[in-house]
C-alpha cells in the first residue's frame, strides 16, 4: 500500500519485489504494526520524507535474499525492523552511541519503504532477532510502540508513580514492564473513554481518569504518548517538585504557554528522539521475562486505511496489525 501525497488515501500499487543492495536483506513481510508515527505520515504531519512512500515500520518478516556483505542473517530467518533504519555510523551521535540522534538518519515507512508490502528491504544493521515467545502479529508493536515505550521509561528514571498520558498501543506494552519493575500506573485517556481506562485497569493501573483530571496523588514522573501539546502543562501540574514529563512522540501540536510556576521546582521535560539498536536488543531481551503480552487486532493489508482511520478516531485498544 503506497501514500502518493500527504492526506491521501493509501493505494494499492503493484511493484516488483525490490532487490537488496549491499548490506541489506530482502524481507518477505508477514506482519506490519499500524503506529501513530504512520498516521503523522499519512497525515502530513511530518513532512521530509520521501514521496512516494510505502509505510509501515513494525515490521515482522523472514530473511528471502541477502546483498553482498550481509553476514548477520540466514535465509528464512525471522527478522523484525523498527523506525530507525539508517545510519551514517561516522558523525559524534553515532560514534557515541546516540545513534537515534544522527543528522543522516533514514526511517523506516518515511525515508525508506516499508512494510505495508508484501516485500521490503532493510540494513541489516537495523534489523532485530524476535524472541520466539511471540508470534508474527503479536511481535510487531514490540518494534516501535514497545521500543519506544522503552526508551522513554528508562528516561523516566527511578520514579515510582507514574503518570502515562494517551493509553494506546506504546503505553500497553510500558505499563506492563513499569508493573514489572514495581511501579505504580496511573493511567489518563481521553475525555470520557471508559473502554481505554478499563482497559488500563486490566494491565495494572491503580487509577485511570481523563487526561483533564488531576490524579489522586502527585506524580514522580510522567509520559505522554498522546500527541497533544496541552498534555504538558497538564502533566507539569501533576507531578511533583523533582519529576519529569517526558514527552514520547515525533510529533506533537503547539505547547501552549504555561505560568514558569509549574515548572519551577526542579522539575523537567524532555523529549524521546527514535530509538538505538542497544535499546532494542535490551527490550527484546526482556519482553519475554515480564512477559510483556501485546493485545493486537490483526487486519489484512487491503484495509490499512481503515485501521488507520480507526487509530485516528481512538477505536483501537491496543495495537492493529496488518498481514499481507
Amino acid at each position: 500500500m503506497q501514500l502518493a501525497a500527504p492526506r491521501a488515501a493509501l493505494k494499492r500499487v503493484d511493484l516488483p519485489a525490490p532487490k537488496p543492495g549491499p548490506g541489506q536483506v530482502l524481507i518477505k513481510v508477514r506482519a506490519c504494526g499500524v503506529c501513530r508515527t504512520d498516521l503523522h505520515v499519512v497525515d502530513g504531519d511530518l513532512t521530509r520524507g520521501k514521496l512516494p512512500i510505502i509505510p509501515g515500520h513494525e515490521i515482522v518478516g523472514t530473511v528471502a535474499e541477502k546483498g553482498a556483505g550481509v553476514g548477520r542473517f540466514a535465509i528464512g530467518e525471522r527478522v523484525g525492523v523498527p523506525w530507525l533504519g539508517y545510519t551514517c555510523g561516522a558523525c559524534g551521535y553515532c560514534r557515541g552511541g546516540r545513534e537515534n540522534l544522527c543528522d543522516r538518519a533514514r526511517f523506516t515507512g518515511y525515508h525508506l519503504d516499508g512494510g505495508y508490502a508484501e516485500y521490503t528491504v532493510a540494513d541489516q544493521r537495523y534489523c532485530f532477532a524476535l524472541p520466539d515467545e511471540y508470534d508474527d502479529a503479536a511481535a510487531a508493536p514490540l518494534l516501535c510502540a514497545g521500543l519506544i515505550g522503552y526508551r522513554s521509561l528508562v528516561m523516566a528514571g527511578d520514579a515510582k508513580r507514574l503518570g502515562i498520558y494517551g493509553f494506546g498501543a506504546a503505553a500497553h506494552i510500558v505499563a506492563q514492564v513499569a508493573r514489572h519493575q514495581g511501579r505504580r500506573i496511573f493511567a489518563f485517556t481521553r475525555p470520557g473513554d471508559a473502554e481505554g481506562q478499563r482497559f488500563a485497569r486490566t494491565l495494572g493501573a491503580e487509577w485511570a481518569g481523563d487526561s483533564t483530571a488531576h490524579p489522586p496523588e502527585e506524580l514522580d514522573a510522567a509520559i505522554i504518548f498522546a500527541p497533544v501539546g496541552a498534555l504538558v502543562p497538564a502533566a507539569l501540574r501533576a507531578v511533583a517538585r523533582g519529576g519529569s514529563v517526558v514527552c514520547a512522540g515525533i510529533h506533537m501540536s503547539e505547547v501552549p504557554a504555561f505560568p514558569y510556576e509549574i515548572l519551577w521546582g526542579e522539575r523537567a521535560i524532555r523529549s524521546v528522539a527514535n530509538l538505538t539498536r542497544r535499546d532494542g536488543e535490551e527490550f527484546l531481551a526482556l519482553a519475554p521475562r515480564v512477559p510483556v503480552k501485546t493485545s493486537v487486532e490483526v487486519l489484512p493489508l487491503g484495509r490499512a486505511n481503515e485501521a488507520l482511520a480507526r487509530l485516528r478516531e481512538g477505536r483501537i485498544s491496543g495495537a492493529a496489525v496488518l498481514v499481507p
